[in-house]
């Protein structure tokens, strides 16, 4: 499965999963899924601004983001959790505070707890509101992948 089908289909099982909700900047849903369901992996939607969390086939969560403004666009593809911190400040951009820091690539791309405006803001990193970002770094692991798709 590419990253862009990925999130498309992530879209229609939102809806079977949470019905027909709209999510408003920094908003998440999130269900219980067991363990027994399968390996954690996160699929990101850039066109909807959207985080989804699966737990083998079944979808757990979805949160808004905030992905790279113009200019500082975040990468598409297939990537994997490289490094976790709970608490990591940004080497290239002011020291900028990272809150539950996953990266996924060797530049510095990263998802994270940040400022989310409902649209493309950051330096190329996945921001995600806060609560959900502690949720997500609880169950996930170095090595859990992440699609990002168009």
């Amino acid at each position: 499965m590419t990253a862009s089908s990925a999130a498309a289909l992530a879209r229609q099982d939102m809806y079977e999963a949470f019905g027909d909700k709209e999510l408003k900047p920094g908003q998440y849903l999130w269900r219980d899924v067991p363990a027994s369901a399968g390996d954690e992996r996160v699929v990101v939607s850039l066109g909807d601004q959207l985080a989804y969390l699966y737990r083998g086939e079944t979808l757990m969560a979805v949160a808004t983001v905030s992905s790279g403004k113009t200019g500082h666009d975040t990468p598409t593809g297939i990537f994997t959790i490289q490094d976790k911190r709970p608490m990591y400040r940004s080497k290239k951009y002011d020291n900028a505070p990272m809150p539950f820091m996953q990266r996924i690539d060797d530049y510095g791309i990263a998802l994270h707890a940040g400022f989310n405006p409902g649209e493309p803001a950051s330096h190329g990193c996945v921001r995600l509101p806060s609560a959900f970002a502690k949720k997500l770094y609880t169950v996930t692991a170095i090595g859990t992948p992440v699609l990002i798709g168009a």
